[in-house]
């Protein structure tokens, strides 16, 4: 790989590389990167090899064209004292692209559902400029919302959530972009009442965060292939709220002041994954040492080289990002059952 050290500005456009045009009403034309799924697809899919999970949509609020794909493995917890963990996923893209639909997080989702195993829901979420932040975590709040009124049982229950889910054992997880709608979904969850639903684990690979003042990353890989930093501040210029800078807390809360951080040290366990050939690495290290500063338990794993969204292009980044979720799963659904044991054995 050629020399990226260079500090100089780079000849990059940033809308032909993310292939996007903006239009006069400031909206998106996107031209897919990646090719989409359908639930149509299902059949083809899902069917023709016990591998793969079955999936299927369920709208979540059709006024702002949202839903959820829900993903299972093909076979049934064996029995309800078994039942497995809910990963709530959202989907990267620097908040402008992509879909839960998008090939690559689809199938990522199907093979946890798979391997962990698990049950996986995938959140479509709305886009930035269209749907400026606050929109994404919005929508992703109304999904752990959706997800507690299930386990309720409010208006029925799904009959995939109700054979296979234990909602005392749910996750929130998401790359990039999804990595920071983790964060922050998970900062509001703690001033709402998810219960039954408990969130026991956050799962933020290679999260998307920035800043005003450039890092030493950031500098070191400005003309990186994969985020460019004209790539970078054109998304974030696109998904802020208007007028916002790269320091608003919804790019850079580890400058928040002091109520938002003190909120962090109430965060549950977190996994934070990535790569040192990220642009973003350093904004990544410095938020584990916020959380741990604060005392969350944080699982950091920070490999050597790679690049941002390598586990979509390299098929043994994936596997090793796979093994790594699910031992982070599976360490903290045991703490739960744990917990529980010592808690009836007082009763």
């Amino acid at each position: 790989m050629e020399d990226q050290s260079s500090t100089s500005a780079p000849s990059i456009d940033p809308f032909k590389l993310l292939k996007i045009v903006q239009n006069p009403d400031g909206s998106l034309t996107r031209q897919s990167l990646f090719p989409s799924v359908s639930i149509t697809d299902e059949e083809s899919t899902s069917s023709n090899t016990s591998q793969l999970a079955f999936f299927k949509d369920i709208p979540l609020n059709p006024q702002n064209k949202t839903f959820i794909r829900l993903y299972r493995p093909p076979t049934p917890p064996p029995s309800t004292n078994h039942k497995l963990p809910l990963l709530i996923h959202f989907h990267g893209g620097g908040f402008i692209l992509f879909s839960a639909t998008s090939r690559p997080f689809h199938d990522a989702c199907s093979l946890k559902a798979v391997k962990l195993p698990a049950v996986v829901l995938s959140l479509e979420y709305r886009l930035a400029p269209e749907h400026r932040l606050p929109a994404a975590y919005d929508d992703a709040v109304e999904t752990i919302m959706w997800v507690r009124d299930q386990a309720m049982d409010v208006n029925g229950c799904d009959p995939w959530l109700k054979e296979y889910v234990d909602f005392s054992k749910c996750f929130l997880i998401g790359s990039s972009a999804g990595g920071n709608m983790v964060f922050h979904a998970a900062l509001r969850a703690l001033d709402i009442d998810t219960s039954p639903v408990k969130i026991i684990g956050l799962i933020m690979n290679q999260p998307y965060f920035s800043g005003v003042e450039r890092t030493e990353s950031e500098k070191r890989f400005v003309n990186d292939r994969i985020l460019p930093l004209p790539a970078n501040d054109l998304m974030w210029s696109l998904a802020l709220p208007e007028g916002a800078d790269r320091d608003h807390e919804f790019c850079n809360p580890m400058a928040a002041d002091g109520f938002l951080k003190e909120k962090m040290g109430r965060l549950t366990r977190c996994l934070v994954t990535g790569h040192g050939g990220d642009p973003l690495i350093d904004k990544q290290r410095e938020l584990v040492n916020v959380l741990e500063a604060r005392g969350v338990d944080v699982v950091a794993e920070f490999a050597e080289g790679g690049c941002h969204g390598i586990e979509i292009f390299d098929p043994l980044k994936a596997e090793a990002l796979l093994k790594s979720i699910k031992d982070f799963v599976d360490t903290c659904c045991r703490c739960v059952n744990s917990e529980s044991a010592a808690a009836k054995s007082t009763l």
